[in-house]
């Protein structure tokens, strides 16, 4: 799982493999989430990061000489399917809650393990990293499946309230709430010293669920998912990468990847700082287990001390990874503006590039969580199909064996990283064709777009580096 309880934790070195192997086969979330470091080890990673920059780069120089209109029409083509309108929307959400329930339910009355109890699985492995990736891929199935909609629908209509047209959030405050619930989920995943634990997880959720339909019954649904939920701001925006688009009139088409970024509106400073905040947070997970963070505070990771005892640090990380990442990423703008003579605003130029950032997101988010989600995801079977460990076998799942060995070894060890490291290569690649495709909505010359790009495709090759590099070094905890 993406968050670990206090003793999961192990170090590993390349002079440790047998020791780091035998970790690694046992059944553990934090052996999972780590995988096999020592034998990455032996791999020659120098030459993935130096080929993965090389990539990113070579990815700038060829666009840059490509016509604008070529890539403008590669852009635009759709394959139509089919129309898809929203009748069962409010059942299906309806359904979902009742699935929360339960597993609100399992939280608190089931299993004390966390890799026997449903609910840390569901939201960790299923929910924030599974369907994440889904809605990159597919679209906003979120938008049916989240637990708010249906009951927020059904109690609108018992209080004679319109719902939509009523209340309203007042326009200075954009999507910041949507942010402060973001650092404060990002919080507990990454610092807190037991987010794994169900009942724990149970209180925490219910307690989120309940303010959000409280405030979706006092502004509208519409209006605080746009802006307040942060799931719903979240899955939104790695919505636009996905391959399916649905418009106006609710019929479906197929599109490349990351086309409905170049469609987007420019995001205001709150939209910036979430976006930029969902990949420093992933970041800054993996660069919180790494052995040189934890040297920087004079911890030893082969004596890992636990969460509790580094709560001060991982705070102070949580926020210096994104505040570095945002002034650089401000920086790698104005410096573009600079380049290409631009007269449009700092915050329309910001606002507007900053969408490039979602591939890279996404691309982390998938390279980070890959591990968890191979093995917690066959645990999260087994144990919806017996919720409250009372011996049911709802799916006939709770008798399989997990196989923890996909993640153990030379060999997966091999896989796994060729697998994470192209995924961060092409993301950073896709992110560079996107911000080309989203300068030329700020600068029609096309020398311009380039030359307003270089600093933010810098920022690229050095994030593509520091990721490669997250990836290949020696982690505890």
């Amino acid at each position: 799982m993406s968050g670990t309880t206090e003793g999961d934790a192990v170090g590993r070195e390349p002079s440790r493999l047998a020791l780091a192997a035998a970790f690694a086969s046992l059944p553990t979330s934090a052996f999972a989430h780590a995988s096999d470091r020592g034998h990455v080890l032996l791999l020659p990673t120098g030459y993935y990061v130096a080929g993965g920059a090389l990539a990113v780069a070579v990815s700038f120089l060829v666009l840059a000489l490509l016509p604008p209109e070529a890539l403008d029409r590669f852009w635009r083509r759709r394959l139509p399917l089919f129309a898809l309108g929203d009748a069962s929307r409010t059942i299906v959400s309806a359904i979902s809650f009742a699935g929360f329930a339960i597993l609100l339910a399992a939280g608190l009355f089931g299993s004390r393990d966390p890799l026997s109890n449903p609910l840390p699985l569901v939201i960790w492995t299923l929910l924030w990293v599974g369907l994440a990736l889904l809605q990159g891929a597919l679209g906003d199935l979120w938008s049916w499946l989240n637990p708010w909609y249906g009951p927020w629908r059904v109690v609108s209509r018992l209080i004679g309230r319109g719902g939509e047209q009523d209340g309203r959030l007042p326009a200075w405050l954009a999507c910041w709430p949507a942010v402060g619930l973001f650092f404060a989920f990002a919080w507990f995943e990454l610092i807190d010293p037991a987010p794994d634990d169900p009942a724990r997880l149970a209180y925490a959720a219910g307690l989120y669920w309940l303010q959000n339909f409280i405030l979706m019954l006092v502004f509208g649904h519409r209006e605080w998912s746009r802006r307040g939920e942060f799931l719903s701001v979240f899955f939104a925006m790695v919505a636009r990468f996905a391959v399916v688009e649905r418009d106006a009139k609710c019929r479906l088409s197929l599109c490349w990847p990351g086309a409905k970024l170049l469609s987007a509106e420019p995001l205001p400073t709150a939209g910036i700082a979430f976006l930029l905040l969902a990949l420093s947070s992933v970041s800054f997970d993996g660069l919180s287990k790494t052995f040189f963070w934890l040297g920087l505070f004079g911890v030893n990771p082969l004596e890992f001390p636990g969460r509790t005892a580094l709560i001060g640090i991982g705070s102070f990380g949580l926020v210096l990874t994104f505040v570095l990442l945002a002034a650089v990423f401000a920086l790698a703008v104005h410096v573009g503006q600079r380049l290409a003579g631009d007269r449009h605003s700092f915050a329309q130029a910001a606002g507007l590039l900053v969408w490039s950032i979602v591939p890279i997101a996404l691309a982390y988010h998938f390279a980070h969580y890959l591990t968890a989600l191979l093995v917690d995801g066959q645990y999260a079977l087994a144990a919806l199909s017996d919720p409250f460990a009372l011996g049911w076998n709802l799916f006939g799942t709770a008798d399989m064996e997990v196989e923890a060995g996909v993640v153990a070894g030379a060999d997966s060890a091999w896989w796994l990283w060729n697998l994470q490291a192209g995924v961060i290569i092409l993301g950073h690649m896709l992110a560079v064709l996107v911000a080309h495709g989203l300068a030329w909505r700020l600068h029609p010359a096309a020398a311009r777009a380039a030359l307003s790009q270089l600093p933010l495709t810098v920022l690229m090759i050095a994030y593509t580096v520091f990721g490669l590099w997250l990836l290949a070094t020696p982690t505890a905890g």
